[in-house]
């Protein structure tokens, strides 16, 4: 059952490739993004396609030289089939980039700019601070909560002596 839903399922997918492949009597020229892409990846170290799609006539000589023994080959010419099926090796791939500088750049810039917007924020936006955080203030409302003892069990007023007017040490 599986292998003929496989079966099937293969067939209809020829079909309408072959189908599409032949729009209106002609051959359809598939999109480049349709295609396989070139990528350099460290998990991925053989990719579908090779680097240089369109060889020149230089690399075409070079690629049936290739075909030959590689003994007569020199190191130059090695390298330079390398670069045809690869942009980068391994160790140009793992070589580190300056892209952290980059990173903590704007990292810093963003931060820079939200601490200029706080500046503003307190010069223009915020009003003046309230009177009730003035030092004065703070004593005598702590001064009327001993007064009134406010929680005299282990909350503020516990903490404080009122034989001797000091907080407990």
């Amino acid at each position: 059952m599986l292998a003929s839903r496989v079966v099937s399922l293969m067939g209809r997918r020829a079909l309408s490739t072959s189908v599409c492949a032949r729009a209106h009597g002609s051959v359809v020229k598939s999109e480049e993004y349709s295609l396989p892409a070139y990528v350099d990846r460290r998990d991925y170290p053989l990719p579908d396609v090779a680097h240089v799609r369109n060889l020149t006539a230089q690399q075409k000589a070079l690629k049936e030289k290739e075909k030959a023994a590689w003994n007569a080959l020199s190191l130059e010419e090695k390298v330079a089939l390398y670069r045809i099926q690869f942009k980068e090796s391994f160790a140009e791939m793992n070589r580190s980039t300056n892209e952290w500088k980059t990173v903590v750049g704007a990292a810093l810039f963003f931060i820079g700019f939200t601490g200029l917007i706080l500046i503003w924020e307190k010069r223009y936006v915020y009003g003046p601070i309230p009177h009730t955080f003035d030092k004065d203030w703070v004593a005598m409302q702590t001064k009327r909560m001993l007064d009134m003892k406010v929680s005299p069990i282990q909350g503020f007023s516990a903490k404080w002596d009122y034989d001797k007017n000091e907080w407990k040490k």
